[in-house]
């Protein structure tokens, strides 16, 4: 988010367009706007690697208030807008924040997390009035401070936290180099050119910015000396239409946009100009083979894709051509070694899944929870794993079965969900849909699929008959779900993560589920 190379570089060039209101951020402002806040976070006694937080939407004011960190030798963790006053409250706790920057649309829960935590001594509202000396107005407050430089400036960096769709989430805190913000950390020098950043590019960023691949992708466009374009939130028919508008040349989504967008009318995804691309990105969830061959076949081969946690264990990634001659692959390992062990961390054969573990790519710990930390590690310390599952193909193609958690155990047989889900969303009548294990008073669990359907379809007894049959089309006995229960919408995470714990404890009530 360092934009003090290019605003000397292109002043008036725009770093930020938002694509809904069309607010334009040039570099020069960016830069004057960096630095006052840097100063104020220095001024109200903020040292390097010290915290705080931001909460809220996409907004025209979000990178500066990245961009201040950055170059201020801090810690900025960027706060999933959607929570509550009490996951919020856990965050800034956690995280041991001492500022929280938010919005208007997000002030009764900022201001409700402020009240259960004392140590945050200040609360500033990018485009709200403030509120005595504990919320303050951020243009007020930042009003009269240079606009040049800090004297000591130095390198930040993002203390993101894990979605928490499996627990509590996590901060994942990387060890900071002192260094300035120029040079950024190597990891970023390496998705700078895999992911074929260059000067004057034009990126659209269709995610919420709190999240690690929208964070990483603006940040390496402003090093770059680009322009953001930056969505408020994602609408598929807009989206195309933004592609046009701008003349993007690099853009990152999330499997379930690229569906919405494959369900648009024909006469729609015919109109679209998507000449202007050059490469488009995809992560954060497992994309069905059916839609990822569709998004090819429409826009040519340059979609790319990567397997990364937020805490950087490891990496893969594979260009069109590769997935075609592999085809559900997430792609080969460019960083880290990765070893697919069994529950005894024995290693398993080629084509055999079990849940992968990397010897680290780069050194992390979970911030403040040394047993998080303890627990992610083999028993030398020398690998970690989130507890995803998968396996290797004979050519050294990485494949993702599921998270291990949501692993359904039904008579003695191991059953991954995700196969069923992936099916699922390509059937013309799923929007989405989430499957899990539920209760069985014989088989311990069995298969059941909640889904989402398209608008206009009803909910029925004779489309769940309909989407039975079809997953029994395509699937063993065992995997094809007992029963369909129909939702107005899942809680899928606006960055394409299925929040499937919240659906799956419905149904286990007072159970111990095996979820943690």
């Amino acid at each position: 988010m360092y934009p003090g190379k290019q605003a000397k570089a292109h002043p008036e060039r725009a770093a930020i367009i938002m694509a809904s209101s069309g607010e334009t951020i040039a570099y020069a402002e960016l830069e004057a706007r960096s630095n006052r806040l840097a100063h104020l976070l220095r001024g109200h006694g903020l040292g390097r690697l010290d915290h705080y937080s931001i909460f809220m939407e996409n907004h025209a004011r979000y990178i500066e208030c990245c961009a201040a960190g950055e170059r201020a030798g801090l810690y900025y963790t960027c706060v999933n807008s959607f929570l509550t006053v009490e996951e919020l409250a856990y965050i800034l706790e956690n995280s041991q924040s001492r500022v929280l920057i938010t919005s208007q649309a997000k002030r009764d829960v900022a201001l409700g997390a402020l009240a259960l935590c004392p140590k945050v001594e200040l609360c500033l509202v990018v485009d709200g009035p403030g509120d005595g000396a504990r919320v303050r107005n951020l243009e007020e407050a930042t009003r009269g401070l240079p606009a040049t430089p800090i004297a000591d400036e130095s390198l930040g960096t993002p203390m993101l936290y894990s979605s928490g769709t499996t627990g509590r989430p996590k901060g994942i805190l990387r060890p900071l180099p002192e260094q300035p913000p120029v040079q950024q950390l190597p990891i970023f020098d390496f998705l700078d050119k895999l992911w074929q950043y260059r000067a004057g590019m034009i990126y659209l960023s269709p995610a919420p910015l709190y999240h690690s691949a929208p964070q990483a992708a603006v940040s390496l466009t402003i090093r770059n000396g680009g322009t953001a374009v930056i969505m408020e939130k994602f609408d598929p028919e807009h989206y195309l239409q933004l592609l046009a508008k701008h003349r993007v040349t690099h853009t990152q989504l999330v499997p379930t946009m690229f569906s919405r967008m494959l369900k648009l009318p024909e006469e729609v995804r015919r109109r679209a100009d998507t000449s202007s691309l050059e490469i488009a990105i995809h992560a954060a969830a497992p994309c069905p083979v059916q839609v990822k061959q569709q998004m090819i076949e429409w826009w040519g081969p340059i979609i790319h894709e990567y397997y990364g946690a937020t805490e950087g264990l490891g990496f893969t990634a594979c260009n069109s051509e590769e997935w075609l001659a592999h085809k559900g692959t997430v792609g080969r390992v460019l960083l880290g070694k990765l070893h697919v062990l069994d529950d005894e961390m024995n290693e398993l054969p080629v084509g055999q899944p079990g849940t992968l573990w990397f010897e680290t790519a780069t050194p992390f710990e979970y911030f403040n929870d040394p047993a998080k930390t303890k627990e992610a590690r083999s028993p030398d310390g020398r690998m970690s794993t989130v507890g995803d599952v998968g396996f290797v193909d004979r050519d050294g193609y990485l494949y993702l079965t599921d998270r291990a958690t949501f692993m359904i155990i039904s008579g003695g047989v191991n059953i991954y969900p995700q196969e069923c889900e992936n099916l699922l969303i390509t059937h013309p009548k799923v929007a989405d849909a989430a499957v899990f294990g539920v209760p069985n008073a014989d088989l311990g669990e069995e298969v059941k699929a909640v889904v989402q359907l398209m608008p206009g379809v009803p909910p029925s007894g004779e489309t769940a008959e309909e989407l039975l049959a079809f997953c029994a089309q395509h699937l063993a006995r065992q995997k094809v779900p007992r029963s369909i229960d129909f939702e107005d919408e899942l809680p899928r995470l606006p960055t394409g993560k299925l929040y499937k714990r919240l659906l799956r404890d419905r149904y286990w009530g007072n159970r111990t589920s095996r979820i943690v």
